[in-house]
Formats: C-alpha cells, structure tokens, sequence
C-alpha cells in the first residue's frame, strides 16, 4: 500500500498559490524570465511560507503570522497618486531626485525624471517586457539564496526601480525611492536592480510607508570596483513587510547599509552581501524602535569571499511596550579570504517588562589570518547613568529620553549624509516623545 502525501496547505499559501495561477499569464517578461519565474513560484510552493522549523526563520514565524495573503495590488488611481503626492515622509526636506510608486507601480508623473550624466533611471515592469540587457544579466542571478520569500517575490515581480550608474559618474543629488501605499489591503511585490559601475558614487534612500498592505520588496544591488555607495532603508507602518537586500560588491569599493525600523505589525529585513573583490571597506548598521506588539527581524548573511575586506555590522533595537526584537548575523570567511578585519555587535534596550529581544550572532570562518569577532547584549536603562542625570534636576521621563537618544544616537551618527542623518535623529526624537 502506497500511502498519498500532499502538503497541506495555509490559507495564505493557497491564496498565493492562486494569485500566481491567476497572474502569471500578464506577468511582465518572456523567455527566460518567464522560466524564473516558474522555476522560483515551483521553489515557494514545495516550501511554503517561512516557519519556525527553519533555522533562519526561527524567531519569525511568518506561516503563523501571516494568517492571510492579501489580493494583488491593482493599478493606482488617481486618488491614490494625489495621496502619495502630497504624503510626507521624514526625509521630505532631502534635497534629492524622489522616484515614486503608488501601489507598487512606478508614477513617472511624480518623480523627477531630470537627466543627469552617468545616471540612467527605468521601470522594472518595463524593462522585464522589453527584456532589458541589464535585467537579463542580473535579475535572479546577483545573490544565490533558497529563501522562500526571495523565490516568492521572483515569481510575483511586478513593478521596482531599475538604475544604473555609469563608471567614474558621481551623482550630484541622493537618490529617493518612495513607495507609497493606498488605504486598500493588497499584497505588493517590488523588485529592483541597481547597478554602479566601476568608480561610481552614490547615496540611495529606500523609503516605505504602508499601513494596509503586505509588502515583499527586493533590491539586487550591484557594486562595482572602486565604487562609493551608501544605501539607507527606512520601513514604518502597521503591515507585515519583508525586505531583501542581495548585494554584490566589488574591490577597493566603500559601501554601507543602513536599516531604520521605526514600527510595524511584522517587519523583516534581510541583508544578503558578498565581498566579491580584495579591499573593501563596508559599514552595515541598524537602528529599530518598537512599541506595543510590533515585531522587527533584523537577519544578515555576510559573505567574505575575498580577502582583506574589512566589515563592521552594528545594529541598536528599543523595545517598549509587548513589542518584540530579533537580530540574526551570520558572517563566512571563505578559505582564501585571508586578512579579513569582520566585527558584528547588537545591543537591545529593553525599556519595558515585557519586551522581549533575540540575538543570534553567528562566525563560520575557514581562514586562518583574519580578525573576527561578535558580540550581543540586551537589558535595561542604566539605573547609575539614570541617577546622575536625575540628581541634577532633571525629570525621570527626560532623563530616560537623554539616555535612550543617546543610545540609539550613536549608531544613526555612524550615517555620512547629513540631511538623513539628521531626519533620523530627529524621527528617533519624535518617537521617543510620543512614548506614554
């Protein structure tokens, strides 16, 4: 007797499932394109949603969270665009070039299109219909990984931000993509691809303010030799959001990552970087502040695949309220990567009972000449530091406001730009001032 297996399925994998059977037909690309399609939504079906019997996924268990997938986002009206016009964000005084997407679709109307040497600025959408080069060459192909949401976000693709930098072209203006969601609930998958070429520089701001949608975004960003790139990601809103970064980076290039998480139902930030080249120097930092039942993943996979490369990654979670905090880092020095200089610290500031963080660092190191090392904490406020703030005459409240600035302040000071430096600083403040 032959005994019939089937996987059984959520309600939100059926839907998903369905939502491709119903899509996949008008999904942007051919060819080959259609074929990583079908290959990755095959991947996400055998799987399913992320669990906690995954290692990865262990502190977020997206299968039990995620109790519904919502409808795919349609085409925005004009409603929609009027809103996301006139929206606010906390890096609205930036002076840069705003790209921005309603719904997961590119609005070219409200972006500034401007041309500028060196920089070439595309839809995903389009560029996945015409078979852009660009997109053949990289799309699916910067960062291997059998993450089931990253499967899940190829096959869905829809709309996302294609740009590519030529080499030695610096930009004068960061670069803002906003994406912007409706009051409707709807499920939108943005997928990106930057590309800087050799000696470039450059300053991208990834900005997402849902409040309804489910959100699974994707950046594959390529940094070539001797480039100079500063990626900043701000996420906020009541929704569940997971977000990958798949960099590849190249030699004698200086590049940083910044995660700002300032709330949200269920947010997960996903980091996927490879040292492709010698001499690389790379800053990859955080700072998260929760309240209430929000829950925030902060998870890196740092792969040093070449030699004396130099990394620090640096995260700082508050959590009040019930919320919770989770950092999973995993750095791999390969064989031949010797001389590599890689240090991950996270420290959570528990300024409630029931708050809750995970830390899970992580060293996998197959060379013998390197320098690496981790370190993890979580607690309370200082009650001595506390104290002698207090015993000059300043309140308790203000007191507990001074300290945990200062302590989330010093990572958000690692940022080189002032203007974001500064908007996040000031977004921490405002925070902090909202507290009960």
């Amino acid at each position: 007797m032959t005994a019939d297996l089937r996987t059984i399925k959520t309600p939100a994998e059926q839907a998903l499932h369905d939502a491709y059977a119903e899509a996949r037909a008008n999904l942007p690309g051919k060819g080959a394109l259609a074929k990583l399609r079908e290959d990755a939504f095959r991947h996400f079906d055998a799987t399913g949603l992320p669990h906690r019997r995954i290692e990865e996924w262990k502190y977020t268990d997206l299968r039990a969270l995620m109790r519904d997938a919502k409808p795919l986002a349609g085409a925005p009206d004009e409603a929609a665009k009027a809103r996301a016009k006139n929206a606010g964000s906390m890096v609205a005084g930036l002076d840069c070039r705003r790209l921005v997407f309603v719904d997961g679709v590119f609005a070219p109307e409200l972006s500034d299109l401007s041309s500028e040497q060196g920089l070439t600025v595309g839809s995903m959408a389009d560029a996945l219909a015409k078979g852009d080069p660009l997109v053949t060459a990289y799309v699916g192909k910067t960062i291997e990984t059998d993450d089931a949401i990253v499967a899940l976000n190829t096959a869905l693709m829809g709309d996302g931000i294609v740009i590519r930098i030529s080499a030695g072209a610096t930009l004068r203006r960061p670069i803002l993509i906003d994406f912007a969601s409706s009051i409707q609930p709807s499920s939108i998958f943005l997928r990106s691809l930057i590309v800087i070429e050799k000696g470039g520089k450059a300053l991208i701001v990834e900005n997402h303010d849902a409040n309804a949608s489910q959100i699974n975004a994707a950046l594959e960003l390529v940094v070539g030799e001797g480039a100079e790139v500063d990626y900043v990601k701000i996420a906020r809103g009541q929704t569940i959001h997971v977000g990958t970064l798949m960099a590849s980076v190249g030699a004698q290039a200086k590049f940083n990552t910044f995660n700002f998480t300032l709330g949200g139902a269920t947010v997960r930030n996903q980091n996927l970087v490879r040292f492709d080249g010698q001499g690389t120097v790379s800053g990859i930092r955080g700072a998260t502040l929760l309240r209430a039942k929000e829950h925030a993943d902060n998870t890196l996979l740092i792969d040093h695949a070449a030699g004396a490369c130099e990394s620090r990654e640096q995260f700082r979670s508050v959590l009040d309220g019930e919320s919770s905090g989770v950092f999973q880092g995993k750095i791999i020095v390969r064989p031949h990567a010797q001389k590599t200089d890689a240090k991950m610290s996270s420290n959570a500031l528990l300024i409630s009972d029931d708050a809750e963080a995970d830390n899970k660092p992580e060293l996998e190191i197959f060379a013998d000449d390197v320098q690496c090392g981790h370190g993890a904490t979580a607690g309370a406020l200082d009650e001595n530091q506390k104290f002698y703030l207090m015993a000059r005459g300043i309140p308790e409240k203000e007191a507990d406001a001074l300290l945990i600035q200062a302590f989330v302040g010093e990572v958000i000071d690692m940022i080189a730009h002032e203007g974001v430096r500064d908007a996040l600083l000031n977004a921490a403040a405002e925070w902090l001032a909202a507290r009960d």
